[in-house]
């Protein structure tokens, strides 16, 4: 029998305490889902036999239920006292834990479980679901704290707000590679006199939920902002300019007074139209329910989040999913939202192909996103959104990543935003 490997003290030091408590509400939610969906498996090969069972709900009945049913309950108890266990520990860990809190290691995997699951850690209370925060050096800024953080003295009368993508966070505007740092907030703010604050949010649920939110944050922002607030910039990458879009939406819905203040927003790599690699997803989904032996692992396709399903076709508002099963496939019935008036919009999008065809724009794209989606063109002239030529730059050679990578996306972005020089007298 092989001895299980012990967990290496660096692998811990990256854990908060409540992240303990978060794992093993997940452990416990996986054991029920994996016990469920074998459950189900068994009921399909009983009515391929003609033995009763439960079709309608995939569960089994007699002693073999009786068995599932024991399972269940074994889990959701053994769930509970390790949930109120970690709660008692917590005390004990948090000055253990404090200096590892905030590791880009932890970081990571943090923005990855909820770009996944977000909308599950959030309705299931776990403690690992990520709040939103704006953030200014690495640090969540707090309004109803007092004295306003000392970090913000000297601050700009304009902003550069950074958005980041699916299962990402806002540390991972930063890039080195081979050597050479690329960060394009830093060097943007540096060079026109913004100062950079960076928004971190829970990617996995619906983007118009994420909307409301930031709508309301960016609120705040403008009224506890040190200085008169002038102007407002947003860089965003990929699902950050979905989730920008429909903050302004709802911002402007509601009478707030930023989107006065919104300048310019500079999209890289957004899929305003979807991405095919979720309508893929959407289609494995239908594939594995098609039969009654691979009905029960559709389950596992139904893990990915609310977050991921709007990629689907580029949900932007409540309406686009309310009332709709998400899983369920159909049609794209979002509610055209064109780009908002006023405000420059620029849109940097990337392709893995050396040069423009339709072939590579609609299935090359950079991996993840389309060249079309990415640039906002669409079939339905109702759709489509509307860049100026001199708005519209295309990386070639790129892929989805390395559009926060590359130097030359940092250049472009320079050149849209610098203010052109004054005439001479």
């Amino acid at each position: 029998m092989t001895k299980k490997k012990p967990v290496s003290e660096s692998s811990l030091r990256h854990l908060n305490p409540s992240d303990l408590r978060g794992v093993a509400q997940l452990a416990t939610q996986a054991t029920q889902g994996v016990t469920r969906i074998v459950e189900g498996v068994h009921q399909s090969v009983y009515d391929t036999m003609g033995v009763p069972g439960g079709p309608a709900t995939g569960q089994t009945r007699g002693v073999t239920g009786l068995v599932y049913k024991s399972i269940h309950g074994v889990t959701q108890l053994v769930g509970k006292a390790l949930d109120v266990a970690l709660t008692g520990l917590m005390p004990l860990l948090e000055s253990a834990g404090a200096a590892q809190a905030g590791s880009a290691q932890r970081e990571t995997v943090l923005a990855i479980l909820n770009g996944v699951m977000g909308d599950h850690l959030v309705a299931s209370g776990n403690p690992l679901a990520t709040p939103m925060s704006l953030r200014h050096q690495g640090q969540a800024l707090q309004w109803d704290v007092e004295p306003r953080p000392a970090r913000l003295e000297g601050a700009a009368p304009k902003v550069l707000l950074m958005i980041h993508g699916l299962c990402m966070n806002d540390l991972q505007w930063h890039t080195e590679k081979d050597g050479i740092v690329v960060d394009h907030g830093q060097t943007v703010a540096a060079a026109l006199g913004y100062t950079p604050i960076y928004l971190r949010y829970n990617t996995g649920l619906h983007t118009s939920q994420n909307g409301h939110q930031l709508a309301a944050e960016l609120e705040q922002l403008v009224l506890h902002w040190p200085v008169p607030l002038e102007e407002i910039t947003v860089l965003v990458h990929s699902m950050g300019g979905l989730l920008i879009r429909s903050a302004l939406y709802y911002a402007q819905q509601e009478g707030l007074t930023w989107p006065g203040m919104l300048k310019n927003i500079v999209f890289l790599g957004t899929p305003h139209h979807g991405s095919p690699l979720e309508r893929a997803g959407n289609w494995v989904d239908t594939i594995l329910g098609s039969t009654p032996f691979t009905a029960p692992f559709a389950r596992l396709g139904k893990l990915r989040s609310a977050g991921i399903t709007d990629l689907r076709y580029g949900h932007v508002l409540d309406a686009d999913w309310q009332g709709h099963d998400r899983f369920h496939r159909k049609p794209d019935s979002r509610v055209p939202l064109p780009l908002p008036d006023g405000v420059a919009c620029y849109a940097v999008a990337a392709t893995l192909a050396s040069e423009r065809s339709a072939l590579a724009d609609r299935l090359t794209g950079d991996g993840l996103v389309p060249l079309h989606s990415g640039l906002g063109e669409h079939d339905d002239p109702a759709r489509s959104l509307i860049f100026a030529k001199d708005s519209q730059w295309i990386s070639f050679n790129t892929g989805h990543m390395e559009l926060l990578s590359r130097p030359e996306v940092t250049q472009q972005v320079l050149k849209w935003l610098t203010p052109p020089a004054e005439p001479q007298a």
